[in-house]
């Protein structure tokens, strides 16, 4: 049997030699015949390779897919090589909102924060770690409790300012019990009975009100505040009890270990500060952050607040207060 030898077929070729071979079909010669039609008609085609005709039918139909093999398979899987972008995913919740912190008195404030730390390195810390290694700390915790039990007149005035009776009659339960079965507040067996300890400045009360956005401001010794604050410092003043203290031998070393006790508070704290690339943001975005909290917190609705974290619930509040700073109280002489 005689065989026909010739130059590969591309794959249009290949389907006009099948064609030609249909049409023909019983023609002596036939298979030579369409050889020689295709090649004459096609006489200018470059030859194909053997090992590209089986995948030339596909190559025609689809354009070239640069990928590989193992890559193709990868965005079968994972999807269409498309880069995974997390803003635009419709699946994700929506962003919490974060108040930002109002700043225009930036340079000032640095120049007082960096002065507050030094006296904080050289005083009140060393002060802190003295009373932590001296004191026990159920001693400790009598005066933490001393000092909170003073200060809830204060947030039952407030609290009612701000229009919550309810929580205004719980502080001066908490006081009036803690001050009686507690032995002046040493003991909280309010807690006990729970009567739940909220914390209530004049300083919340204006952002009650109304003034809800406030310059922040970092003063000698006190710290971060607000322009809101200041104010409600100066509204919280007549009624500090300790404030009401004439004799400066008895007064001053209470404010003294008013002050000691919140920077012991404050010890826990020191560890997140530790290697910040930016002290002053780090502690003013946090206050600001936990104020806004406390100020605008009520607001949720009773049932998200139930769903809230411990750490936000909880009436930690390691700020001065305005009647730790020893100074002559108002309207006293010697």
């Amino acid at each position: 049997m005689a065989q026909v030898v010739g130059r590969p077929l591309s794959a249009q070729q290949r389907i006009e030699f099948d064609r030609c071979m249909e049409e023909r079909a019983g023609e002596e010669g036939v298979f030579a015949k369409c050889v020689r039609l295709i090649e004459d008609g096609r006489a200018d085609e470059p030859a194909v390779p053997p090992s590209e005709v089986e995948d030339a039918t596909d190559a025609d139909a689809a354009p070239e897919d640069p990928r590989t093999q193992a890559e193709r398979d990868f965005d079968a899987l994972y999807g269409n090589g498309t880069p995974y972008d997390p803003v635009a995913d419709p699946t994700l919740p929506e962003p919490a909102v974060i108040p930002g912190s109002y700043d225009p008195w930036e340079r000032y404030n640095r120049q007082m924060h960096r002065f507050n730390n030094a006296v904080d390195r050289t005083v009140a810390r060393p002060l802190a770690r003295a009373y932590v290694e001296v004191v026990p700390r159920p001693v400790r915790l009598g005066v933490s409790n001393f000092f909170n039990n003073l200060g809830q007149p204060v947030a039952a005035v407030n609290a009612l300012l701000q229009g919550k009776p309810k929580q205004a009659a719980q502080s001066l339960g908490r006081f009036a019990l803690n001050s009686t079965l507690g032995i002046g507040g040493i003991f909280d067996p309010a807690s006990d009975a729970t009567l739940p300890n909220r914390s209530e400045d004049f300083g919340q009360t204006l952002g009650v009100w109304g003034w809800e956005r406030s310059r922040y401001v970092e003063l000698p010794l006190f710290g971060p505040r607000t322009v809101r604050d200041v104010f409600g410092m100066v509204g919280d003043a007549p009624l500090s009890p300790l404030r009401q203290i004439g004799d400066e031998q008895t007064r001053i070393p209470l404010q003294g270990l008013q002050l000691v006790d919140v920077r012991t508070q404050l010890l826990s704290t020191d560890s997140l500060r530790e290697g910040a690339e930016d002290d002053y943001a780090l502690v003013r975005d946090a206050w600001t952050q936990r104020r806004n909290y406390q100020i605008f917190g009520d607001r949720l609705d009773e049932e998200a607040s139930d769903d809230l974290p411990d750490y936000l619930r909880e009436e930690f509040n390691p700020t001065v207060p305005v009647d730790a700073i020893p100074v002559t109280p108002m309207g006293g002489g010697n």
